[in-house]
């Protein structure tokens, strides 16, 4: 199953919140992404389906080994988009924005080229 742009969003959040607090509860995700409880519990349930969270009996959420390297993927295109972004002089509140919308379009190969010539140019601006 194909995992969309909001499912990737979804996944993101709770892997911050799993850093942040140790534990990811449905209402601290409805409450950092301000959407209802009831979107929340859908996305939750399609997540669970596709196998890349559990849910406990208590209600508490764990990323499985899938939801786990997807949202590290995720992740780690934002932090880098928005460094990159920053680097050419874009406004913080723009280059999170961009860098929201951007990291789950760009492609593998064009993000690891974007990435790779962007290390290139900092190794040469320390030499």
């Amino acid at each position: 199953m194909e995992l969309h742009e909001s499912g990737e969003n979804y996944l993101e959040v709770m892997l911050l919140l799993n850093k942040e607090r140790g534990y990811i509860r449905s209402v601290d995700v409805a409450n950092k992404l301000s959407f209802s409880k009831p979107s929340v519990s859908r996305a939750v349930s399609i997540l669970k389906k596709a196998g890349h969270i559990l849910m406990d009996d208590s209600g508490l959420i764990t990323l499985t080994e899938s939801g786990k390297r997807i949202a590290e993927k995720i992740y780690d295109r934002h932090c880098f988009l928005v460094t990159y972004f920053k680097s050419l002089g874009v406004s913080n509140n723009v280059a999170e924005e961009d860098a929201c919308r951007i990291e789950h379009v760009i492609s593998n190969e064009t993000f690891e080229k974007l990435r790779e010539q962007f290390n290139k140019y900092k190794a040469k601006e320390s030499d």
